[in-house]
């Protein structure tokens, strides 16, 4: 993700680190900060369908557009596109907008979605060839064996991102939701990766599986600065 960031046009300042813990402070201390935002991984179960579900019958669908937008969100129109569209997610509401290059290929779709409603934004996205281009580009590079989703275990991933945008607002965006989803105000000097962030965002949807007693398989990255670059 750190390589597709980079190709996409992000500060080579900019780059993933692993969280290998929600909750031990130790493991937690070894990601610089601050933390613009997550991006994470977590099986589709019967419980957090069921919360969504819940959820999105008392949401109507997004309708936001234009530069005044809180977050700029895009709905997932292709298969197996939710971790280019988390990460897009990410780079596009988490990080402050001049640590995206002039010119580059996300600097240009970011400008070319803004003034798009859900349905129009859907479309570009599936349209921009070079976005899928550098993702395959950078899958390549990968050490881990990529098997074929339908010989695959269900219940099946799915990535969602969790971002510090405008106003210190905790937004958890996924492109198969009806539209950006605020969890909250960031008091202070939180960040997307302090408790508060923690409780609001990942630690909320491990709790509804854990509730049950369903799979808490889950891998998360967050986005922030290198402190050596």
């Amino acid at each position: 993700m750190t390589d597709l960031a980079h190709r996409l046009g992000a500060s080579s300042r900019l780059r993933f680190y692993d969280v290998w813990s929600l909750s031990e402070p130790e493991l937690l201390s070894m990601i610089p900060r601050p933390v613009y935002g997550l991006l994470a991984t977590i099986p589709m179960t019967e419980a957090w369908k069921r919360d969504r579900d819940n959820e999105d019958s008392q949401t109507e669908w997004y309708t936001g557009a234009g530069s005044d937008e809180p977050v700029i969100w895009f709905q997932q129109t292709v298969i197996d596109g939710c971790g280019l569209i988390g990460l897009i997610h990410c780079l596009c509401n988490g990080v402050p907008s001049q640590m995206i290059a002039s010119g580059s290929e996300l600097a240009k779709f970011i400008d070319k979605a803004t003034p798009l409603h859900m349905n129009d934004r859907a479309l570009l996205l599936d349209e921009t060839e070079s976005l899928y281009e550098m993702s395959e580009a950078s899958a390549i590079k990968g050490d881990t064996f990529v098997v074929d989703r339908d010989a695959v275990d269900k219940p099946k991933n799915h990535f969602l991102a969790l971002v510090q945008g405008k106003n210190d607002v905790l937004w958890e965006l996924e492109g198969s939701r009806k539209g950006p989803l605020n969890r909250g105000t960031l008091i202070g000097a939180n960040d997307a990766l302090s408790d508060q962030a923690l409780d609001m965002g990942i630690r909320r949807l491990v709790k509804i599986q854990q509730g049950v007693g369903e799979s808490t398989r889950f891998s998360c990255i967050a986005l922030a600065l290198d402190p050596d670059e």
